[in-house]
């Protein structure tokens, strides 16, 4: 049981730009949900954390300064986009408290308990532009310890902006100054959208993203849609992964005879395990086809390459395709090299064709990728 205690809404510590910031065709994709979190802490004292919600409310506070993108708004526009308006309404910071010990959490698999640490949203009731970017839940625990829950917008940031952020953070609550400043011009991204020329892009790469595959016997994907979706977690160990990794490479050098490719690393052949597993699981037809799809940091694969500090969405969801009997009859090698073609492909060139195949889709929404995703 959590009990809130009190909200707060924290603001930039000092005036930022006030400004509507470009959001690129990789913003727009996103869902319009927020990326959640969970982090305990377990003090050897708690009087180590008797300040906790003080220094980490005017620690955030600090950090917007430079981050400031997460204290805006989004506003709804035509055909499902949005736009940032830059107007530091600022982040908003629960109080919480549990009788739960972080014992009581287990091996924090998704439960309810879990969800009741993270910071609640009403999507349903509240409009877009009075929803806040970023959210934080800090809730004290009956063994003294401390959670830290936070939501930040998928529109806003990728995983890797997130990572950049979250530790700049915690560099200010510890007193230490914040010395690798994020970087924020997204326009480059228009000028990607507008100087490629649509009648260039080879959309054919594209039109596998739209629609997904229609079970055999089905005419749309209307019934699937309206299945209830089971969150799990699966537990490997080191050992295990090192097997997998080492069970498909060892296949493709059977089958090829050669290693002069890079060899499949712990994310694909996992993935393709996974991939393969529940293709089983699902009994479906050999002929149905099938898609994995992988999110793909692009940075480093623009020419030039982006700052890594780039702040905001540098990724794109790349399908990799199978059809079942193939999957089930082959071996995991096969699934691995279908996943790390579709990883390969991401180019300079697919980047650019891809903004420019979403730029040119009048109804966004409808394109709007998955909120559970992973990143190579």
């Amino acid at each position: 049981m959590v009990n809130l205690i009190a909200s707060h809404i924290v603001k930039p510590a000092k005036p930022i730009p006030t400004k509507v910031m470009f959001l690129s065709e990789c913003d727009q994709r996103n869902p319009i949900t927020h990326a959640n979190s969970v982090h305990f802490y377990k003090p050897e004292s708690p009087e180590l954390l008797k300040d906790a919600t003080e220094v980490l409310k005017d620690s955030l506070s600090e950090a917007l300064v430079e981050f400031y993108p997460l204290a805006g708004r989004l506003y709804q526009k035509d055909g499902g986009r949005v736009e940032l308006h830059c107007n530091s309404m600022g982040a908003l910071l629960f109080e919480a408290q549990s009788e739960l010990k972080i014992e009581d959490f287990g091996d924090f698999c998704p439960t309810p308990q879990i969800h009741a640490l993270i910071p609640p949203i009403d999507y349903n009731n509240t409009p877009l532009h009075e929803v806040p970017l970023l959210l934080v839940q800090i809730t004290r625990l009956a063994c003294g310890g401390v959670s830290l829950g936070v939501a930040a917008s998928h529109i806003i940031v990728d995983g890797q902006s997130w990572f950049h952020f979250f530790p700049e953070w915690a560099k200010i609550a510890r007193g230490e100054k914040s010395d690798d400043q994020p970087f924020l011009d997204r326009t480059f991204f228009r000028q990607y959208e507008d100087d490629h020329p649509s009648s260039t892009a080879p959309k054919s790469q594209y039109s596998d993203f739209f629609p997904l595959p229609v079970l055999i016997g089905q005419s749309s994907s209307l019934e699937e849609r309206k299945k209830s979706t089971i969150c799990a977690m699966l537990k490997l160990s080191k050992d295990q992964i090192e097997q997998i990794k080492n069970k498909a490479n060892y296949q493709d050098l059977m089958i090829h005879k050669t290693n002069n490719q890079s060899p499949f690393s712990r994310f694909v052949a996992v993935s393709a395990h996974i991939w393969k597993c529940l293709s089983k699981a699902r009994m479906h037809n050999p002929d149905q086809e099938t898609v994995l799809y992988v999110s793909v940091d692009f940075r480093n694969r623009l020419k030039p390459p982006l700052p890594g500090r780039y702040f905001g969405n540098a990724v794109l969801p790349v399908p990799a395709r199978a059809n079942v009997g193939d999957l089930q009859s082959r071996p995991l090698s096969y699934a691995s090299s279908k996943i790390k073609e579709a990883i390969e492909n991401v180019t300079d060139e697919y980047v650019r064709s891809y903004l420019v195949c979403m730029k040119n889709i009048p109804e966004v929404s409808s394109s709007r990728h998955f909120h559970t995703v992973g990143c190579p």
